[in-house]
């Protein structure tokens, strides 16, 4: 199987295209502007032709379908739905935390627990086994306090992601680990969508919408 991964979630906009789970291409730029209005169809014009294969070839599209930025989860969905209808493929959805917790299981991590910036004090987090990749707790919209995963703090625990950031300036765990440089990638898409596709999971495209976990709130500027 041939397929299109694409992740805007957050501040990474990536491109990766796979055969099997075995990446042929990835094409990704972080940018603090969120570029993937003007940069995600270009990547994907690059991923396939880094990857040496025709957009005819592709058998679906995978999407990391937050929760994360909520102008770049529309475009990213917007974008896969418009390659799935045009090529008469099917699209297939992964939780982008998941990208972000996928580099560190099976680990020396008792718990890997993947957070995205939500603004403010608030992130977007879950918990998974650092062993099995398990998840332990869903995936929720949580502010942060001083005793916030007091519960872990007996476990070795790592947070991943840009939430991880302000995580670690609040949070009363001297024997955590704080990795906030990591973003989700669709490199960290092509395992559970090759597992997906395998099992034919695939999203009614008609009716699909991201994992926003709340309302989009505006911003205006000064």
């Amino acid at each position: 199987m041939k397929i299109l991964h694409l992740e805007t979630s957050s501040k990474n906009c990536s491109v990766a295209i796979s055969e099997g789970k075995k990446l042929l291409c990835l094409c990704e730029e972080t940018s603090e502007n969120y570029k993937q209005s003007e940069l995600l169809h270009t990547f994907v014009k690059w991923a396939i032709e880094g990857a040496q294969i025709s957009l005819k070839e592709l058998d679906a599209v995978s999407l990391g379908a937050g929760p994360g930025s909520y102008t770049g989860l529309r475009i990213g969905a917007s974008a896969a739905k418009g390659f799935c209808y045009g090529l008469n493929i099917p699209l297939i959805a992964v939780n982008s935390l998941e990208t972000l917790a996928a580099p560190f299981l099976a680990t020396d991590f008792d718990l890997v627990i993947p957070m995205a910036d939500a603004r403010r004090m608030e992130v977007y987090c879950s918990v998974y086994d650092g062993n099995n990749g398990q998840v332990i707790t869903e995936t929720e919209a949580k502010v942060l306090d001083e005793t916030s995963f007091q519960e872990l703090s007996d476990k070795k625990v790592l947070f991943a992601g840009d939430g991880a950031r302000k995580a670690k300036e609040i949070l009363q765990l001297p024997d955590a680990t704080f990795n906030a440089g990591v973003l989700p990638s669709a490199q960290y898409l092509i395992g559970k969508a090759a597992d997906k596709f395998e099992a034919q999971n695939f999203e009614d495209i008609a009716y699909f919408e991201p994992y926003y976990l709340k309302d989009f709130q505006g911003v205006k500027k000064k």
